[in-house]
């Protein structure tokens, strides 16, 4: 599992589409679910999307959050699902890859990488 996180100088909503776009636009990326709350002047969007990854042999999962609570716009991507068996969790970086995913989407707007 990997997890990156990061301030962009875009808006949820603005984000949240080049992220979709982006991970569409691959051969086999599909939306599983997207998730948008407005509370007053703040926004939430929750999207899970899936992948599949030849290295890893199987579908890897994403799940992104996208908030603008603290005033500026965070985005936190978590990969994972990569590994066989119960124990075995090695996927040769792809959930990692899968995550990073989200930040090529936002190439030129991140602000603060944490």
């Amino acid at each position: 599992m990997e997890t990156y996180e990061a301030t962009v100088s875009l808006s949820p909503q603005q984000a949240a589409d080049k992220i979709r776009a982006h991970i569409l636009n691959s051969i086999s990326g599909e939306c599983l679910d997207e998730v948008r709350r407005q509370v007053a002047d703040k926004t939430l969007i929750a999207m899970v999307f899936e992948k599949f990854y030849y290295r890893a042999g199987n579908r890897l999962t994403l799940s992104v959050l996208i908030d603008d609570f603290s005033g500026q716009t965070l985005v936190r991507s978590v990969g994972g699902g990569g590994g066989e068996g119960i124990f075995i969790r090695f996927d040769w970086g792809a959930s990692a890859n899968f995550a990073r995913s989200a930040f090529d989407a936002l190439e030129g707007y991140i602000e603060n990488a944490h």
